[in-house]
């Protein structure tokens, strides 16, 4: 267990938190705000995930498949909304995790029709391909440094989204008080119809990023909206901050766990018992945390005001 390989795997789970992050925030938006349980937002990633894959596998360039994948995210989250979505408003939750959990199996099986159950693999630009040294003698992959990046970013525009803009102040006003904020002459239907798209268009863009380093195929973001579930209850619903701060630790305690929980179980039990118990104790740990959060925290560590 070398300096190397610790901060190695502190930078990978840096970028599975900022990528987990960028699912959860468009979930927190979409529960927070307008209080409908979508457990189809991991297909938003799946969408994405292939939207960029097909694109730039027919131009043969990998940042057209980025750019032109990000408005095809947000126009599936506007006519989803449009179509499905906004007749579940006034529904209980559980007729709107029924309906969701349908689409999941809808969008599935569309993926498997239009492109086939074959994985697709998105290959680097050479400009991406490469290594950094993030210390002497430490080598990075390029890509995962980019993607840090662009999940920072992303966090960064999302805050001043919310928090600077006139749009997010509607947004806040609309969540905390609709039939007052619709009075004052602000249209909610259009308005929650643009955050569903957003939150669309954010984890359309955590797929897109995510294609090269994983296999994109049907059902890859269901993986992703469990543990954005995790993220937002740990981080307090409605919360971007917290699901910043939240998607930050379990990308961490995750990635981490995996590598050095193995190595540390290695010194009571046998190598196989150690190399198969190492990731299963590392998933119980999100967990764990998560449950210690809902006792001392039961809305979170950092609850959205109102």
């Amino acid at each position: 267990m070398t300096l190397t390989l610790i901060l190695e795997q502190t930078f990978n789970g840096l970028q599975a938190g900022v990528t987990l992050f960028l699912v959860a925030a468009g979930l927190t938006l979409i529960l927070g705000i307008m209080d409908v349980v979508f457990l189809a937002h991991g297909a938003q990633v799946m969408i994405g995930a292939y939207a960029a894959a097909a694109v730039a596998a027919a131009t043969g360039n990998f940042y057209i498949g980025l750019f032109l994948a990000i408005p095809v995210t947000f126009a599936s989250g506007y006519v989803l909304e449009f179509l499905l979505i906004r007749h579940l408003y006034r529904r209980d939750h559980m007729e709107q995790v029924l309906a969701t959990f349908g689409l999941i199996l809808f969008f599935n099986e569309l993926i498997r029709i239009g492109f086939g159950p074959a994985a697709l693999y998105s290959d680097l630009p050479r400009s991406l391909s490469g290594f950094v040294e993030i210390l002497p003698g430490a080598p990075y992959p390029i890509y995962r440094l980019w993607v840090i990046l662009v999940g920072l970013a992303c966090a960064i525009g999302i805050h001043i989204f919310v928090s600077r803009t006139r749009i997010g102040a509607m947004v806040r006003a609309g969540a905390n008080n609709p039939e007052m904020t619709a009075a004052l002459g602000i249209n909610i239907k259009i308005l929650f119809r643009f955050i569903f798209a957003v939150g669309a268009c954010f984890a359309g863009v955590a797929g897109m990023m995510l294609g090269p380093i994983t296999a994109v195929q049907p059902g890859m973001g269901e993986p992703l909206l469990i543990l954005s579930l995790v993220v937002i209850i740990i981080g307090g619903v409605g919360s971007v901050r917290g699901a910043f701060i939240a998607a930050i630790i379990v990308g961490l305690i995750d990635t981490l766990g995996r590598v050095f929980l193995p190595a540390m179980l290695r010194s009571v039990v046998d190598q196989a018992t150690a190399d198969g118990a190492g990731p299963a104790v590392a998933s119980m740990l999100v967990y764990i945390t998560m449950a210690v959060v809902l006792i001392f925290r039961p809305t979170g560590l950092f609850p959205a005001k109102g």
